[in-house]
């Protein structure tokens, strides 16, 4: 390991973080998928980040324990975010201001349910206020406003972007890819779900500072994958200026690879291949993907299983970033 990634990594695993979830979640080999997908399927394995020991769990609690830690650092009392009204980053965040004891204010953009389910229903639960927007376009102006108003009222508010897609936040991820290594699974691929870009970038840094180089497949939920490409690429730049790095130091030099061939109808529109992709996971391995993320990554490891793009001797991990509470809506 040169200089430069050893520094890099030490200030990457002595970033202030909330111990939000302690424990290292499994990785689990997915057989009977395997066999599902026949001889030539490569060997398949599972990170469980669906199981991390928070708020219903998911890759918004790696991200969380980082962002929470600079907000309690800045003086903060109030986190404000956005998201869907089942968005999975609006409950972690709720749940991390009930742990915290910090005020929390979610601004959703869809219609208000008539009984609250999923998501929905544990961010009340959880303590959070919920704020209804019309459309996306209309998050940021809100947010706005309830901080100007929290500051009014003496409060001291921190604006947490969509999907905690920061450079902290993705660092708060990129310690998780440790996790890899003290198991000893060194995968020639990961494939994952991407949207907001913070778990795709915190995926690339922290297996460029750790010495793995798999291929780092994101699977889009929702944008093109150009423009996330793009998100992605400057969240690198932030996270490298945030280590004191060289970019190449935390894999910016790298292709970002980002495969929007199955977002279908659009964000939490379910596809026949994300369907199947569930169907197939819960009925062969009684795992259970969420219908707008992780199944959609699901059936695109599928299809790549399928076409043979990958050997029977090679080692590809689907890391699953949670949201099956999203099931249930």
């Amino acid at each position: 390991m040169s200089t430069a990634v050893a520094t890099a990594l030490a200030a990457l695993m002595s970033l202030p973080s909330m111990s939000l979830a302690p424990h290292v979640t499994p990785i689990d080999r997915l057989a009977r998928l395997e066999a599902a997908l026949g001889p030539t399927c490569p060997r398949l394995f599972m990170k469980r980040d669906d199981l991390l020991s928070f708020g219903a769990g998911g890759n918004k609690v790696r991200k969380m324990q980082a962002i929470a830690a600079e907000a309690i650092a800045s003086g903060a009392d109030t986190l404000i975010t956005c998201g869907g009204v089942q968005s999975n980053h609006a409950r972690v965040t709720a749940a991390a201001g009930a742990a915290l004891g910090l005020a929390v204010d979610l601004v959703v953009n869809g219609e208000r349910q008539p009984v609250a389910t999923a998501n929905a229903r544990l961010d009340a639960l959880f303590g959070a206020t919920v704020h209804y927007v019309s459309s996306r376009d209309e998050r940021a102006p809100m947010m706005e406003t309830l901080a100007d108003r929290a500051r009014r009222a003496g409060m001291r508010p921190c604006i947490v972007p969509l999907g905690a897609s920061t450079p902290t936040g993705a660092l708060g991820f990129a310690r998780g890819v440790a996790e890899l290594s003290s198991a000893n699974v060194r995968p020639d691929a990961i494939v994952f779900a991407t949207s907001s870009g913070g778990t795709h970038a915190g995926l690339i840094a922290g297996c460029a500072l750790l010495g793995l180089e798999p291929r780092i497949i994101g699977i889009s939920a929702d944008d093109p994958s150009a423009a996330l490409a793009k998100t992605v690429g400057d969240l690198l730049a932030g996270i490298a200026a945030r280590l004191g790095a060289r970019p190449e130091t935390i894999g910016a030099n790298r292709a970002i690879d980002v495969d929007d061939g199955f977002v279908g109808g659009g964000y939490g529109v379910p596809t026949p291949a994300s369907t199947e992709a569930l169907e197939l996971l819960a009925r062969r391995e009684g795992i259970l993907l969420d219908p707008t993320y992780t199944a959609k990554a699901m059936a695109g490891l599928i299809a790549r299983v399928r076409a043979g793009e990958f050997t029977a001797n090679q080692t590809v991990l689907f890391w699953h970033t949670g949201g099956q509470v999203g099931y249930f809506t």
